[in-house]
């Protein structure tokens, strides 16, 4: 009977115009799994199977991520549940981006008229908050917010002088970078022992391990909001040799 007939994988793939890749993939992640798995490995989908494909299909057509088509379809959503929620981010997603133009722009124009840009500046186009969830992946949770908790502990006049901080070690990193001293010199390494202390109290006083400071600094070569602050990844390259040397020494 045709409800109860079954399809495998080679012919949804061509049937639907996805790759067998992208069904496992969809399996691997729980959104889609076929009715069944042969003996041999071989799995064959029903006609459920096939209605879900085609909401699946349908959602990213409209831009949806696989989450949250998943979350509409597991919890039931219904469409017009689904397309707020997508509205709702995508006028977030507008919001960053415009911002982030917005600092491009500055910095063309300040690139074209000859002048330089302060780190502050280069900053201005980026949320600190958005960097949290590397923060917490990298360095666990209680690193975020012992971090926090200083901040919010600060009076206006201390976080000024604070940001007033942030700027200008992260201003003399780039520079050192840029003058071409060698990432093993003193003075070098005088201002990474600075940045490690700058460091330690953005963590709420709780000192960084040789490893945390060190993914710290592959951070700043792999995330161009980093590296631009720093003049491009050729000096993140530079400050992150100098981060290795230094903990070497300092730390065990």
């Amino acid at each position: 009977m045709e409800e109860t007939r079954q399809w495998t994988i080679a012919e949804v793939s061509r049937s639907a115009g996805v790759t067998s890749r992208t069904l496992r993939y969809y399996e691997s992640i729980a959104l889609l799994k076929p009715s069944r798995v042969g003996a041999n490995g071989l799995r064959f989908y029903g006609m459920a199977e096939l209605a879900r494909l085609h909401r699946i299909l349908s959602l990213r057509e409209l831009g949806l991520s696989l989450n949250a088509i998943k979350t509409t379809l597991d919890d039931g959503l219904t469409l017009e549940d689904a397309i707020r929620a997508h509205v709702a981010q995508l006028e977030e997603d507008r919001r960053l981006t415009t911002q982030r133009i917005d600092a491009a722009k500055r910095t063309l124009a300040a690139i074209r008229e000859g002048e330089t840009m302060s780190v502050e500046e280069l900053f201005a186009g980026f949320d600190r908050d958005s960097h949290e969830q590397e923060v917490r992946r990298r360095w666990g949770d209680a690193a975020w917010e012992r971090s926090i908790a200083h901040d919010a502990a600060l009076n206006e006049s201390e976080r000024t002088a604070m940001r007033q901080r942030d700027v200008r070690i992260n201003q003399a990193l780039r520079d050192a970078a840029e003058s071409g001293i060698p990432a093993d010199a003193a003075a070098f390494q005088e201002l990474i022992g600075e940045h490690y202390l700058w460091v330690k109290a953005y963590w709420g006083g709780r000192a960084p391990t040789s490893d945390q400071y060190r993914g710290l600094a592959e951070l700043y070569v792999a995330d161009a909001r980093f590296s631009d602050v720093y003049g491009g990844q050729a000096n993140a390259n530079t400050i992150r040799t100098a981060i290795s040397l230094w903990t070497r020494t300092h730390l065990t």
